[in-house]
């Protein structure tokens, strides 16, 4: 029986009844071997309830052909336990977390069956943040330091445990889900498309365009509609400017948490000419508004090209000077250096994406693997770095800035305001009884939206991933033997999203 129904990023929404429903011990049996070769890794995993149990759905990522392979299966046993994909491949863990918390499935072997996100719908409502089942490891010598989960300013909630022995870190735990938001289940309460696009663009409030972008996408694959090439060429220049304001972002706040507040000084100069000039472009800072289902209320005009390449040439310039004085600051390099390493092989067994991922070797960007929009109509080569550390995942935003920066200085030279970009439709029929499925390379990495609808074409299911949940893991790793005063320079390599993990 074949295992998996083989599609792509550009294709249409699928039809449910063409994705296998498979027994489940033989896709645990394929996947155990196949998920040894890097070329894959799992982009989503989750349970939906159907009439007489759960139907369990996967998204399998082939970062070599570009192929996605997608499977389901219902098991009629899982009450008793389903044999833990974890335990082969941690990859797999923040995903069966979710669903042993949602649904109570135990799953056998599982080396780290935590709560995830503490959602309000859990199966186990005993289970609290104030009981939550830190690690322990005991020893005279060892203690323990707990930073949060409240925070200075407005950043978002989130505790933080170490065990130290001495200033030496052993081990970190990280727990989110404070906030409840209750995102997957808002966008499936009622059919009003603009209400679902603004739940999208808020999921994390730093990847605003990205997020709509993949919610937008997936509805266009729902509808069948395949927008006009400008549309998908002005949603690309949003989310590379997106990508460069956060990028800059982060350059200024790893430089002053090592105290080169000159450097934090000239990146958010930068970054406010890049947000303004966005805020030009639709009247927001963030990009919300800009990206709509089918359309745009803000297509590009010649005023407006004009004033994105001027300021974005101008960035570019002078971060360039920049990226040279941050590449010869001796006392930059020597904190940043072999600090908070993480070896591609790590990276590939708990499924890291985006710039974090290629700052430790591993070639995984949706750009160049799994392109749609306009990235599928030009070739973008992945910056990778293979020094693993602080300095790598540093380094990797400042190259990615520069790249991004001629992205939109190549796709704007010539282009004149077009005319077949339509106002935004919120209206269009979707196709019933589907799974229809977006994966758009974020300013983070990898961001994947899935939605299942029912008989009519409306969505019975939601699904999001921000790149977050991978990649927390990976900031834990990086901890690992530094010192504990290194963890915010750690925090900030990686700058993950609170918000996009507690969904």
């Amino acid at each position: 029986m074949k295992l998996y129904y083989t599609t792509n990023n550009r294709a249409s929404a699928v039809v449910l009844q063409d994705i296998p429903v498979v027994e489940y011990m033989e896709l645990y049996h394929d996947l155990s071997e196949r998920m040894h070769d890097t070329r894959y890794h799992v982009a989503h995993y989750f349970a939906t309830e159907i009439e007489n149990g759960l139907r369990f759905f996967m998204l399998v990522l082939d970062d070599e052909t570009g192929e996605v392979l997608i499977t389901s299966f219902i098991p009629d046993y899982y009450a008793e336990g389903l044999a833990s994909l974890t335990a082969v491949h941690p990859q797999f863990h923040p995903f069966e977390r979710e669903m042993h918390e949602l649904y109570g499935i135990p799953f056998d072997s599982h080396p780290w069956l935590k709560p995830l996100r503490f959602s309000h719908d859990r199966r186990d409502r005993s289970s609290t943040m104030d009981s939550y089942p830190f690690y322990e490891i005991e020893g005279k010598e060892l203690h323990e330091v707990n930073v949060g989960p409240i925070h200075a300013g407005i950043i978002e909630p989130g505790a933080f445990r170490f065990i130290c022995d001495g200033e030496q870190v052993l081990h970190l735990e990280i727990a989110l889900g404070y906030q409840h938001r209750g995102v997957e289940g808002e966008m499936v309460k009622s059919d009003n498309r603009l209400r679902q696009t603004l739940i999208a663009e808020s999921i994390a409030g730093d990847t605003a365009v990205g997020h709509a972008t993949a919610y937008c996408e997936l509805i266009e694959k729902l509808a069948g509609v395949e927008v006009s090439k400008s549309l998908r060429l002005e949603r690309m220049i949003a989310i590379e400017l997106e990508r460069i304001a956060m990028h800059l972002a982060d350059t200024g706040a790893l430089a002053t948490d090592i105290g080169f507040q000159l450097y934090q000084v000239a990146c958010e100069a930068l970054r406010t000419v890049t947000i303004n000039t966005t805020q030009a472009w639709c009247g927001n800072r963030f990009g919300k508004s800009l990206i709509r289902p089918m359309g745009s209320n803000h297509p590009l005009t010649e005023a407006k090209i004009e004033l994105i390449r001027k300021n974005i040439t101008d960035v570019r310039r002078r971060y360039c000077e920049l990226r040279e004085d941050i590449l010869e600051a001796h006392t930059l390099l020597a904190r940043f250096e072999q600090c908070g390493l993480v070896p591609k092989s790590e990276m590939e067994r708990i499924g890291g994406v985006g710039q974090a991922a290629r700052a430790s070797g591993l070639k995984r960007d949706i750009r160049h693997t799994h392109p749609s929009g306009y990235y599928a109509e030009m070739e973008h080569t992945p910056i990778v770095k293979s020094e693993c550390d602080v300095m790598a995942r540093l380094a990797t935003r400042l190259d990615e800035v520069i790249q991004s920066a001629d992205y939109v200085e190549r796709l704007l030279s010539g282009y004149a305001p077009s005319k077949d970009i339509a106002a935004p439709n919120y209206e269009a029929q979707l196709k019933g009884e589907a799974l229809s499925f977006s994966l758009v390379e974020g300013w983070r990495g990898e961001i994947c939206h899935v939605a299942l609808t029912n008989g009519d074409g409306r969505i019975v299911k939601y699904k999001v991933k921000d790149p977050s949940l991978h990649n927390w893991l990976g900031l834990a790793i990086a901890v690992r033997s530094e010192g504990i005063s290194d963890f915010p320079i750690n925090n900030k390599s990686f700058n993950l999203s609170y918000c996009g993990h507690d969904l």
